[in-house]
């Protein structure tokens, strides 16, 4: 590879395990000064690998040179040596024997242990994913911005707060507790699972970058069933989730950038490895007696990865969904949840079930509205679909909204004749 594609993949890949291993070394207080040294690091690769060339192991090559800086940083430093000399995780006092242990179980360690000073319930669930997509995934200010959909600003000044509200709080970086495990699993599960739909559903026109936060989000949750305290039913069942949703990314979109409802998508596109994939961590799921939100999720996403429409597929998705509301209530899963009613009991009826909800700030309840009203009332329909339109701040949508108003329009003026 290439010396310039080499180190921009290199930093997404061992940036973040460079970080997470002198974070757990230093305290999240030094956690700038961890940055400052893996970056001059990269830096250092850049200008040397240009005149010298790619070097035969070049991840070898950055753990070495990361060591190095390390030390230096901590001969030069005094202040800095004598701050972290109480909580600094190495039994020599002498700087010339200090090592970064970079072996692969202290990185996945570290890396596990960030996770969970992250996901800190004292800061918000979007400073959480900031958190992560910065430190644990690599991603950069403009990068994180590029995902949220907001200027570098907001994104600079919510990792600063989020970073000195955990230094506040005197947060440590360690390996997590059966107890802070059993205690905090759900929140870093939830932020896993923010990090994906931020991914999944972004409006981001970026599809790359959408990608990326997906894998991201699959990386890490893969991590967590890498430690048997974390590999739980839960955790499966969050991973099962992510593949059976990842397996029609490509089908989603088509080349003008216009969304694919699921009725249309090319089934062909599907990526069917994925499918068996999610499949096998939603049968070890199984194994506990709690049933979460993300095994009912998991469970929805499985009977949409079979393309055919059968009674027992919408029964059996309409039924999921019940449960799902019941153990947790949130708009988007009640409007699906009227999809699969329709699917079900007919679109009449599930106008009935739709216009209870009642919620008119929403712009896919009135694209909902807009669906079941199509071929019962196409003007009702029309006029629904417009309202969307108003509410709509994603172009991938606005193209679709307003190609099902052309479509509408022009069986009402065929409905005339």
């Amino acid at each position: 590879m290439h010396e310039k594609a080499l180190i921009p993949n290199l930093f997404r890949t061992e940036y973040r395990k460079i970080v997470s291993v002198l974070c757990s070394t230093f305290g999240f207080d030094h956690i700038e000064t961890a940055e400052d040294i893996v970056s001059d690091t990269f830096l250092t690769a850049t200008e040397s690998w240009s005149i010298n060339g790619i070097p035969e192991n070049p991840t070898a090559w950055l753990y070495t040179v990361a060591k190095n800086k390390t030390k230096n940083y901590l001969k030069r430093d005094n202040l800095f040596q004598q701050k972290i000399s109480t909580e600094i995780k190495y039994t020599s006092s002498n700087t010339e024997e200090f090592e970064i242990d970079l072996s692969q179980k202290n990185i996945i360690d570290s890396q596990l242990a960030m996770m969970f000073t992250i996901c800190n319930p004292s800061i918000s669930k979007e400073s959480q994913i900031s958190l992560a997509l910065n430190l644990l995934c690599g991603f950069g200010i403009q990068e994180i911005a590029d995902a949220f959909l907001v200027n570098k600003e907001v994104i600079y000044k919510r990792l600063q707060r989020a970073k000195e509200k955990l230094k506040s709080e005197d947060i440590k970086i360690e390996h997590p507790s059966v107890c802070q495990i059993n205690s905090n699993l759900e929140t870093v599960l939830m932020t896993l699972y923010l990090l994906f739909s931020e991914g999944y559903y972004s409006t981001s026109q970026n599809t790359i970058l959408r990608k990326d936060l997906c894998e991201e989000a699959i990386r890490l949750t893969l991590l967590l069933l890498e430690n048997p305290m974390t590999s739980t039913p839960s955790t499966n069942a969050l991973l099962s989730l992510m593949y059976f949703h990842s397996s029609r990314f490509n089908a989603r979109i088509n080349k003008e950038g216009e969304n694919i409802i699921y009725e249309e998508q090319d089934d062909a596109l599907w990526d069917y490895p994925l499918i068996e994939k999610g499949i096998e961590f939603l049968n070890q799921s199984a194994s506990g007696n709690s049933l979460t939100k993300f095994h009912l999720e998991a469970a929805i996403a499985f009977w949409h990865t079979k393309k055919k429409d059968s009674d027992e597929k919408w029964e059996n998705i309409l039924q999921l969904y019940n449960q799902l509301l019941q153990i947790e209530y949130a708009p988007i899963a009640a409007l699906n949840r009227t999809f699969a009613f329709a699917k079900v009991r007919g679109k009449s009826a599930a106008i009935i079930e739709a216009e209870k909800l009642q919620l008119t700030d929403n712009p896919f309840y009135y694209s909902l509205l807009g669906y079941l009203y199509t071929d019962i009332d196409n003007a009702k329909a029309k006029e629904q679909y417009e309202k969307s339109l108003e509410f709509s701040n994603s172009n991938a949508d606005t193209k679709t909204i307003r190609k099902y108003i052309e479509e509408l329009t022009e069986k009402i003026e065929k409905e005339k004749y």
